[in-house]
């Protein structure tokens, strides 16, 4: 297991498990959030170019033949990446399925995700109660907490 990543925000050592949509810093909570959404300085907005979709996944075109998602990422964005055994796990989350069953979430996540500007509105919905209470399920899902003080048996 790895070492959890500091806060770019408070430097605290504990487990810094959200990052900045549009820089890609780590913070530790909403305070930290606030606080770094004051100071960040976005990357120039790029326009995505469509991606043509392969069986294990997306594929990007290049000269010498087509690429898959391993070989564009960095090393930061690999270990930011979750398994596919994690996210297996979402699925069989009866916390996930009873919190979906909500209609006002369904339809935060609906226009989510039909929103040209995913990035403003995700920062729009961490103040909403009922979306952040999904995100923190999916996150205690796929990366769940260490037991800390804790004696063994």
């Amino acid at each position: 297991m790895r070492a959890p990543r500091p806060c770019g925000v408070c430097g605290a050592a504990g487990p810094a498990r959200y990052r900045c949509p549009r820089c890609a810093a780590a913070y530790c909570s909403v305070p930290c959030c606030r606080t770094h959404k004051e100071r960040c300085a976005p990357e120039p907005r790029r326009e995505p170019e469509p991606e043509p979709e392969r069986a294990g996944g997306p594929v990007v075109q290049r000269a010498g033949g087509p690429w898959s998602v391993e070989d564009i990422l960095t090393d930061g964005d690999e270990q930011d990446r979750v398994p596919l055994h994690r996210l297996r796990l979402l699925g069989e989350s009866e916390e996930l399925r009873a919190l979906l069953l909500n209609p006002h979430l369904r339809q935060l996540l609906q226009t989510l995700d039909q929103a040209e500007d995913k990035s403003s509105l995700m920062k729009k919905y961490m103040q909403e109660p009922l979306f952040v209470e999904f995100a923190d399920c999916c996150l205690g899902i796929v990366e769940p907490p260490e037991k800390e003080n804790v004696l063994p048996e």
